[in-house]
């Protein structure tokens, strides 16, 4: 009788938490629905400015952070040009 109770327990609290966890997943759909706004010229400056740093740490010799900051400004080059795409492909579809 315990083994039962204890699984009965057990499978309404999973299907009370699979439930909430539905119930989050649909009220998160609609905020995922909406558009965000980037600026991309403010983007591009960061990709200029890392790249500045960069240059600037390679010349003082700390390669280890100047690749770090090419990664990033490589990083936020794809993001912007993966935006732009995006942009693009959906301008196409009006």
């Amino acid at each position: 009788m315990r083994r039962r109770m204890s699984a009965l327990v057990l499978t309404a609290a999973l299907a009370g938490g699979a439930l909430a966890t539905a119930a989050q997943v649909a009220s998160a759909q609609p905020a995922a629905a909406a558009s965000i706004k980037v600026d991309l010229r403010e983007m591009r400056q960061q990709v200029a400015e890392l790249r500045q740093k960069a240059d600037r740490l390679d010349r003082a010799g700390q390669r280890d952070a100047a690749r770090k900051a090419r990664a990033q400004a490589d990083a936020l080059q794809r993001r912007i040009e993966q935006i732009e795409k995006t942009e693009q492909d959906t301008s196409h579809h009006i």
